[in-house]
């Protein structure tokens, strides 16, 4: 990311009024850090054609996998009909570096359906919260366990009472076996014995150890040994899958064999391009009433998009920023939590989600007697579980190329399935930020611009195949798609698996 990009972002965040504390020196460090930072071509060129060392760290997986299972979580409704695990792997023997991961087996015939892992990236502001966001600002860092699995694609939620939970009836593991990690370490559960290890963390450390803990979560689960994988997420996702997946890739190709069986990747409002996001952002904006002509012109006179933000711009795009108003970009129109002990009823909505989810998981992970059902935090961590890390700060945050484009090209090359989709209410990373993207990667159409249906027999969004890459919409979805829209996720995310473009 070059310094004018960053010191605009910056620029924005010093306008924050009245914004949480923690929230806001958490996004001004992850920007003053990336000034810091040098990023030239040989740097892309690492990022689109990364490997992981083949000698990389084993230990014995024996009798781990009884020791993780989870019989019941406390408030569950009902017995599961599928098999759950929790857990610790070390991906780093002498840091003492472990990530926590939770598994949940498919409901039905598990041995027969996909392997797929979950990866949430990161928010930079209080996702349900009164207090602004600002533009084009995003850091990783967040839960996929409690974002992910808790609060999207999992197979419950957490009730308003804090104790109990509720069945997800659109729960992906209806279709396949799901895994979740709390990736890098110091989110979550996740930890290293060797608290440096946190200051130096980036995509490419986080790359090397999500590589190191799949190759031994397959030694502790040999069944999935071989199994069609498949990585799925959002947001900040935009980096981590394709990186993870070309270092899956590639490490097959150097021990000329198939460690990891991928075949596919599908990412949700992905985060991938900086300046290809933020021009987006501010064409979202115009486009759905959000700012005016006026303040759209100024911005199209005064910002080339090319890395370089001169004083007109900055005003333009402050501009912009202060006419959007308090709303939550994440869903431009979703209610907002002002009160978690009070939980709102949401009569009338037609996206019905409390704003307030986020706060109910937190305390519900941070009871002892949750903790000691998934078998976390067994080394007495220091901090409660959160959902966005307060360890892996901003200023830690090592390494991240500018543009994710690269190694979407090369996972095209590669012949591994490639979706990208986005729910069309989400301003932060916006349909016209991937729509952008597409327009960069100049792929040829095989398949023309239509709607698709979910089993409502509502529209469930448009869909376009493009050789080698199939782009989607979800209608009414922000940028967390199946918390607003389960059932159309479920239907995308089922085509996605079988290889078809979702039903006509």
């Amino acid at each position: 990311m070059s310094r004018e990009v960053l010191a605009l972002q910056l620029f924005f965040l010093v306008l924050v009024h009245g914004a949480l504390a923690d929230q806001a020196a958490r996004v001004v460090e992850f920007s003053r850090s990336r000034m810091e930072m040098q990023y030239d071509e040989q740097d892309a060129a690492k990022h689109t054609s990364q490997h992981v060392n083949h000698q990389l760290y084993m230990s014995s997986q024996d009798g781990l996998k009884e020791a993780d299972k989870v019989s019941e979580l406390p408030g569950q409704p009902s017995r599961a009909d599928f098999d759950q695990y929790a857990g610790y792997v070390t991906v780093n023997a002498t840091s003492g570096k472990a990530l926590f991961y939770y598994f949940v087996e498919a409901v039905q015939d598990p041995s027969t359906k996909p392997l797929v892992l979950w990866l949430n990236g990161g928010l930079a502001c209080d996702f349900y919260s009164k207090r602004k966001c600002y533009l084009g600002i995003l850091g990783p860092g967040c839960s996929s366990l409690g974002d992910g699995a808790m609060l999207e694609i999992g197979p419950f939620f957490v009730n308003s009472d804090n104790r109990t939970l509720s069945i997800n009836r659109y729960a992906w593991n209806n279709v396949a076996n799901m895994l979740f990690i709390e990736s890098p370490a110091g989110v979550g559960f996740s930890y290293s014995n060797a608290t440096s290890e946190y200051n130096n963390t980036g995509d490419r450390s986080t790359t090397a150890d999500a590589y190191t803990f799949l190759t031994n979560w397959l030694e502790r689960f040999p069944e999935y040994k071989g199994r069609d994988f498949f990585i799925t997420g959002e947001s900040y996702g935009g980096h981590y899958i394709p990186q993870l997946a070309n270092a899956i890739l590639s490490n097959n190709n150097i021990t000329n064999a198939t460690i990891i069986n991928l075949k596919g990747v599908a990412i949700g409002n992905a985060y991938l391009d900086d300046s290809t996001n933020t021009r987006a952002t501010i064409d979202y904006y115009w486009t759905h009433a959000l700012i005016s002509k006026e303040t759209h012109l100024a911005v199209q006179q005064h910002c080339s998009f090319d890395g370089t933000y001169m004083a007109q711009c900055r005003n333009a795009l402050a501009a912009a920023e202060n006419e959007k108003g308090v709303i939550d970009p994440y869903n431009i129109y979703a209610p907002l939590c002002w009160n978690a002990s009070d939980p709102q009823q949401l009569h009338g909505l037609a996206i019905n989600v409390d704003p307030c989810s986020r706060y109910y998981i937190d305390s519900y992970l941070n009871r002892p007697e949750v903790q000691r059902a998934l078998h976390a935090n067994a080394t007495g961590l220091k901090q409660p579980w959160s959902d966005c890390s307060n360890i892996i700060t901003p200023e830690n945050w090592k390494d991240a190329p500018m543009s994710m484009l690269p190694s979407i090209q090369e996972l095209i090359s590669s012949g591994v399935s490639t979706w990208l989709y986005s729910g069309d209410i989400d301003a932060v990373c916006p349909v016209t930020s991937t729509l952008y993207s597409l327009d960069i990667l100049e792929l040829p159409i095989s398949s023309f611009w239509r709607p698709w249906y979910s089993d409502d027999n509502e529209v469930g969004g448009y869909v376009v195949g493009y050789k080698g890459l199939v782009f989607a919409t979800v209608r009414e979805a922000g940028h967390m798609v199946p918390t607003y829209q389960p059932q159309r996720a479920l239907t995308l995310f089922s085509s996605f698996l079988q290889g078809t473009l979702p039903p006509e």
